[in-house]
């Protein structure tokens, strides 16, 4: 994994004068998928923000692909966990999926063939073909998850961010993401997710490890390591014998498992 898909040096990042992550470094890998963890209020959303060109760093130095992403490099493609429609907005699911091509085509584009085959097969690979000419608020949320990703999916990329792609989704749905993300890198893509679940961490190629500044990045066997782990989320002396939990500040993870990360054994 030598080649970058984003260099950190002593990157701090917030919002007007609140500092959210502190002067981190840190690297990850192309065509890979790396997890970004931590407990609640650690950065995660921040970082991924600061990746997709939406958050101006304070300080410091950050390049996706070889350059600055607030220029908002049109092979990066952001699902934002907040992305929504007012309810009531009378738009279909393949108009939400189209929406992955405004990068290329702007508001008044007229899209190709080629465009309207690229929508078609991000609906398939999402399993939402049938729902295509449902409107969004007849959906499940899960339903609606998959929506977005595929309009993510349609924009042409070279990186795949999500915001906590499989938090609170049925186990159908979580399944369909699980494996979009496992296989975007064999389509030589970069795939960055933001999680709770160290189950999903584990199943990555690489992990940032977040606490307000980056803890350890690296392969997983390096970074969950139960010292990086206690210094992330503060635990104690007290459990230091006790086995490692699968979820760590996770109020949202479904009831019932949405994946199986057995078959997702990476070499690094």
């Amino acid at each position: 994994m030598t080649e970058l898909l984003a260099e950190a040096v002593d990157l701090r990042l917030g919002y007007g004068n609140q500092v959210a992550v502190a002067a981190s470094r840190f690297t990850i890998p192309h065509r890979a998928v790396t997890a970004i963890i931590g407990p609640n209020g650690s950065g995660k959303s921040t970082v991924l923000n600061a990746l997709g060109g939406v958050l101006e760093p304070l300080a410091g130095r950050l390049t996706v692909l070889g350059g600055s992403p607030r220029v908002r490099p049109p092979k990066v493609s952001y699902v934002m966990q907040s992305l929504a429609f007012p309810a009531g907005t009378p738009i279909t699911v393949r108009e939400a999926v189209g929406m992955g091509l405004y990068p290329k085509l702007g508001w008044f584009g007229r899209p190709s063939a080629d465009d309207r085959a690229r929508v078609e097969r991000a609906m398939e690979r999402l399993g939402v073909t049938d729902l295509a000419d449902r409107h969004l608020d007849e959906l499940s949320g899960g339903q609606r998850q998959r929506v977005y990703v595929a309009q993510g999916m349609t924009q042409d990329h070279e990186a795949l961010l999500l915001d906590e792609p499989l938090t609170g989704l049925d186990i159908t749905s979580a399944r369909v993401i699980d494996q979009i993300i496992h296989t975007e890198r064999e389509r030589g893509h970069a795939v960055v997710l933001t999680t709770h679940d160290l189950d999903e961490a584990r199943a990555a190629d690489w992990v940032v490890l977040m606490a307000g500044r980056c803890v350890a990045a690296g392969p997983p066997a390096e970074v969950l390591t139960r010292e990086h782990l206690a210094d992330a989320y503060g635990l104690g002396s007290l459990h230091a014998h006790a086995p490692e939990p699968d979820v760590l500040d996770d109020p949202h993870k479904p009831d019932a498992p949405g994946h199986d990360h057995s078959r997702h054994q990476h070499p690094h």
